[in-house]
């Protein structure tokens, strides 16, 4: 054996596929990577980036968790607990560290995460560039939810929890039990945390549906891992608080109508969406497809939860394909990764794995300088549909005081610049008990006398409102005057 042949590393073929399949997903994170980032902006739409990052910049600042609201007027002091704190205190830090250019790159990153485990993990079963493209679609068609808030943080979570506990039910076999320390790390970030019991508890049915009960021991594990689900749940600083904070939502409540991502399903706005799922009914039917009636259960469970509010659109689309497509590979062995391990390797596929370790090296590297070149290269911010940075400059350069009426879009804004709220973002604890259905009515036909009612209650010394708010007639028919407005907001004072 001469010197060359020494030091260069010799793979077997399983090896050199692995480090293919790597790579693949890899490169489908970075190509994900690119494609946010040239549109980075459309993270920051959602009026309530700004007061998730508030709160977490306050947490920081003094090191203590709200349990009564400080940030409104109209409900000071009532019990208002901040369930997400982690993934707002993720958001301030990376706001410290680089503005808002530093949230959307900490976004970025984390759906990029979890678009290369989704790929990894459906390349378990199907071929990689299936698997890499099947991914890639699901994180297009669930982009209307990348927004900085911190649900996204989840998406890493859901993925490896529901993969997990599908292939144990799979393999016949007890949850691992790290998974437990996902549960607690979700109910830190955000309170769709409940969800991990109802995942955990379809997985059990998988499995029920296959061993019935010749295996009670086996059941008894799955048994007794479903009721650690919720109690590892309460390892939170407000603990049961927040388990009871998110029910409150869930069972619904005034304001969960009037909030566009908590309507339900609308075929003529989610066309690619409905495309997409007619798509994938239409393959099942034809298919013949056949996955059990606890994974069928799972797919009515999460298409019902999506038609019924917008936000859920990922239970859909990203977990479906990780729990089908092991059925999918048996069902069908020439889309399968096992009759991709029998090829022979191409030429591609054979560089990817001559070269893994440089590849993935300049992997990483590209997608540092990406997110480096992103910050360089022009400053991010949020929309001025939920800023009203030229009205907040106006009323400070005037010295507008006084309680504000506020449209509910620059809540956020409010909040981030120490501005007392008349409502804002926080509808699932606060803004309660008929006040968001009678700022409603305030705006809709004949709301003049109501709105005339709470300028007078709520003893409002000046109106920020969006440019299409609804109440701005009435304003003006109350003698109010505009002192300022631009394309995006409109700001009105009393006469006197």
């Amino acid at each position: 054996m001469n010197k060359v042949e020494a030091i260069v590393p010799v793979f077997s073929p399983l090896e050199d596929a692995q480090r293919a399949r790597l790579i693949f997903c890899l490169i489908g994170a970075g190509v994900m990577a690119t494609v946010l980032a040239t549109f980075a902006s459309a993270t920051l739409q959602d009026p309530d980036s700004w007061w998730h990052v508030k709160v977490g910049l306050d947490f920081l600042a003094n090191g203590t968790l709200p349990t009564v609201d400080t940030y409104s007027y109209t409900f000071a002091g009532q019990p208002w607990i901040a369930k997400e704190w982690l993934g707002q205190v993720l958001l301030a830090l990376a706001y410290s560290a680089g503005g808002w250019n530093g949230v959307v790159t900490l976004i970025i990153g984390t759906i990029c995460l979890a678009v290369f485990l989704s790929g990894w993990f459906l390349s378990a079963h199907l071929k990689p560039v299936l698997a890499v493209a099947l991914a890639f679609v699901a994180a297009f068609l669930i982009s209307p939810i990348y927004t900085a808030r911190p649900h996204v943080f989840t998406l890493p979570i859901i993925v490896v929890w529901t993969t997990m506990l599908f292939r144990a039910a799979q393999d016949e076999k007890a949850p691992p039990l790290w998974l437990l320390g996902l549960v607690v790390l979700w109910a830190n970030l955000h309170a769709t945390f409940t969800l991990s019991f109802i995942i955990a508890a379809f997985a059990g049915l998988d499995l029920l549906a296959r061993t019935g009960l010749s295996k009670p021991a086996l059941l008894a594990k799955w048994v007794a891992f479903g009721l650690l689900c919720p109690l590892v749940s309460l390892i939170h600083p407000y603990g049961v608080q927040a388990i009871l904070a998110t029910l409150t939502v869930a069972y619904g409540n005034e304001a969960v109508p009037l909030i566009l991502e908590w309507r339900p399903f609308n075929a003529q706005e989610q066309v690619l969406q409905e495309a997409a799922i007619l798509l994938a009914f239409f393959g099942l039917l034809t298919s013949r497809l056949r996955i059990g009636w606890a994974k069928a259960l799972f797919i009515v469970f999460t298409l019902h939860v999506y038609l019924s509010h917008l936000r859920f659109v990922y239970l859909f689309f990203l977990l479906v394909p990780l729990v089908v497509a092991v059925e999918v590979a048996r069902q069908y062995p020439a889309l399968s990764a096992g009759a991709w391990l029998k090829e022979e390797r191409d030429g591609l596929e054979k560089f990817f794995a001559s070269r893994f370790h440089l590849l993935r090296g300049a992997t990483a590297v590209s997608l540092v300088v990406a997110m480096l070149a992103l910050n360089n290269a022009y400053q991010v911010a949020p929309s001025p549909k939920t800023s009203a940075s030229g009205a907040l400059a106006f009323a400070r350069d005037h010295y507008l005081a006084g309680n504000v009426l506020n449209s509910y879009n620059f809540g956020g804004t409010l909040i981030f610049h120490d501005i007392k709220t008349y409502v804002d973002g926080r509808t699932d604890q606060l803004f309660l008990g008929g006040f968001t259905k009678a700022d409603e009515a305030t705006g809709q036909t004949g709301g003049k006398p109501l709105l005339e009612a709470q300028l007078k209650k709520y003893a409002i010394g000046w109106a920020l409102l969006t440019a299409a708010d609804t109440r701005i007639p009435f304003f003006a028919e109350l003698g109010w005057k505009r002192a300022y407005a631009d394309d995006y907001a409109v700001i009105y004072l009393p006469a006197t």
